[in-house]
């Protein structure tokens, strides 16, 4: 039986995860927003302007009055540096952030939450995204042909990764 608890405030070792707020939007759109390289892969379009940042963190901001509702902001170091969702500032990428901040949440669903499976989709094309997943012990289970449009208007296979709570070490 799952016991929805929203979006609470997770910490490890180098991160601080939290809920989004609206004035996160300066940071959010310097640090990855607006870089079409971070959001290559992503469903929708780098931000053009700080005011799409805001509007979007609004609608999140609204969505954690629901106790189902899970999204978290990366802080590193102090900075607002990403999201769960896969979004981080280019200069933080391979520095096992994501991966870390990933088992956290695992943990966080799986313990407190009382999840049985979790699962991750990633474009094929992005195959680093498929390594934070395995590294946190999700296993790869098929790909879904052209599932989505990303951002740079190409429909994409994705790869479907599941993990249960009974794989973990």
């Amino acid at each position: 039986m799952l016991t929805h608890k929203g979006t609470k405030e997770l910490t490890t070792k180098r991160l601080k995860l939290r809920r989004f707020t609206v004035e996160d939007a300066q940071d959010m759109f310097n640090n990855w927003a607006n870089d079409a390289e971070v959001t290559k892969f992503m469903r929708w379009p780098p931000h053009a302007t700080l005011d799409v940042t805001r509007e979007l963190l609004s609608k999140w901001v609204q969505e954690y009055e629901k106790p189902d509702y899970y999204s978290w902001a990366i802080e590193y170091n102090g900075r607002l540096i990403g999201s769960i969702g896969y979004c981080i500032a280019r200069d933080c990428w391979n520095k096992g952030i994501t991966t870390e901040a990933l088992e956290a949440v695992c943990n966080y669903l799986f313990d407190e939450v009382g999840f049985n499976r979790l699962e991750i989709c990633h474009a094929v094309e992005n195959p680093a995204s498929g390594k934070v997943a395995q590294k946190c012990g999700f296993i790869p289970e098929g790909i879904m042909r052209e599932s989505f449009r990303s951002s740079r208007g190409v429909f994409c296979d994705l790869v479907m990764l599941g993990r249960l709570k009974s794989d973990r070490n």
